[in-house]
């Protein structure tokens, strides 16, 4: 389950039109929130607080052995009109499962957020303010992110601890996204490490409306509404990237590529992603598929294989939602029961309304879902549990790791983890 800190943080992407999931970082996130999400250990309390729309508030305190705890502090520039309570947060908006993607955006035009007064620009970049410092070792944590223009941000993450060789780093990142495809330009203090990444989907530009040689080869959707024939949108997204970096003082360098398809909501049967990523430096090939099987349930399997050592690895894992029921709405039941007797014409500004009840209460149940189940396990029997969800005011989070071919000490770990926002 995210940290109310992460949480905000997303709703700023949100808020100031910027899709974290059209990045190559993001290419394999469906599967490594079904398989590697983290269990807590021992016993985790956190308060938060959203004072005003420009400022954030949290504090944490653990047990793991000893106590420790952390103060986090946040400000973004841009007022943030979100659900701060944790009993009025929604559980997807917290919890990472199967990602279902959508239609590309169109990139702002820069001169939308121009703003003017007398004859003066005064409009003003969109920026977020983050530090976090962990007690009692005094570990420190900052990030600056500022939105430079509708398709580029610079991120600056900043870590101090006397763990460190250097007793701290610094990682500058310039991203860019103009949504056919996005790029991202980094440089590490640690090792003085340079490195670039993208992504390129295939299809339709966003921008131009304008189709890309080869991607006639996805297929079409299409739809007949009062006698008219539309195309709804694609199947799915066919998308492309790679990395490489090198550092400057070990003298030493790396890269991965990767390619994904996903299906988008146009999709008229299960939603699905599968991915294949190569190291070739390292000789390492995953591959990864994903299918949401229902409403609630989704379902992931990932093959590891190095081509030099010969070492293969078979993990899978699932998500299962746990729903309340929702009583039926009268205008939806008088609307079934208009259906039943006669066949009447019914008209159609009881239609639609019917249809926007039935989004209003798909809504509902996304708001009021009670929790997830999520499960993992691998070739050598290493099971994962993890419950999320919410009692009365309280987000909690609970995780078991298990062992089976440990006799001596089967359970490897087990914890607890709350979470209280006002």
């Amino acid at each position: 389950m995210l940290g109310f800190m992460d949480y905000v943080q997303q709703a700023f992407f949100t808020a100031s039109h910027w899709n974290p999931d059209n990045s190559y970082g993001s290419l394999t996130a469906t599967a490594r929130a079904l398989l590697d999400f983290p269990t807590p250990n021992g016993l985790r309390l956190n308060f938060s607080s959203l004072s005003s729309p420009n400022f954030a508030t949290s504090y944490t305190l653990g047990s793991i052995g000893e106590v420790d705890g952390s103060l986090s502090y946040l400000y973004t520039s841009l007022p943030l009109q979100i659900s701060s309570k944790s009993n009025d947060i929604p559980l997807r908006s917290v919890i990472r499962g199967y990602r279902q993607l959508h239609e590309l955006r169109r990139p702002d035009e820069p001169w939308w957020w121009e703003v003017w007064h007398q004859g003066k620009r005064i409009d003003r970049k969109n920026t977020l303010l983050y530090g976090r410092l962990y007690l009692p070792n005094s570990h420190l944590e900052a990030l600056y992110l500022r939105r430079l223009s509708p398709t580029t941000q610079l991120k600056i993450s900043c870590v101090s601890s006397s763990a460190l060789k250097s007793g701290g780093s610094i990682l500058v990142l310039l991203q860019k996204d103009v949504g056919k495809y996005s790029t991202e330009y980094l440089y590490s203090t640690d090792s003085a490490l340079l490195g670039v990444r993208g992504l390129y989907n295939f299809g339709q530009d966003p921008r131009e409306g304008a189709e890309s040689p080869g991607s006639e080869a996805l297929t079409k959707v299409k739809t007949a509404h009062e006698g008219k024939e539309g195309i709804v949108g694609r199947n799915g997204r066919f998308s492309a990237g790679a990395e490489m970096y090198y550092g400057l003082l070990n003298k030493s360098g790396g890269m991965s590529t990767g390619i994904r398809f996903t299906t988008l909501p146009s999709h008229s049967g299960f939603p699905y992603t599968m991915t294949l990523t190569l190291n070739p430096l390292m000789g390492n090939l995953s591959s990864t598929y994903a299918v949401k099987a229902g409403r609630s349930l989704a379902l992931c399997s990932r093959f590891d294989f190095n081509f030099y050592s010969y070492e293969s690895e078979l993990q899978v894992g699932m998500e299962l939602w746990r729903r309340r029921t929702f009583q039926q709405t009268d205008v939806q039941w008088a609307y079934k029961k208009l259906q039943e007797r006669g066949g009447w014409d019914i008209p159609k500004s009881i239609s639609s309304l019917a249809e926007k009840v039935e989004d209003l209460e798909e809504g509902y149940r996304d708001k009021d879902t009670a929790g997830v189940l999520k499960a993992r396990v691998n070739q050598d029997w290493g099971i994962g549990l993890l419950w999320e969800g919410r009692v009365k005011e309280l987000l909690y989070t609970a995780g078991i790791l298990i062992d089976v071919k440990r006799k001596e000490q089967i359970f490897r770990g087990v914890g607890l983890e709350i979470q209280y926002s006002s």
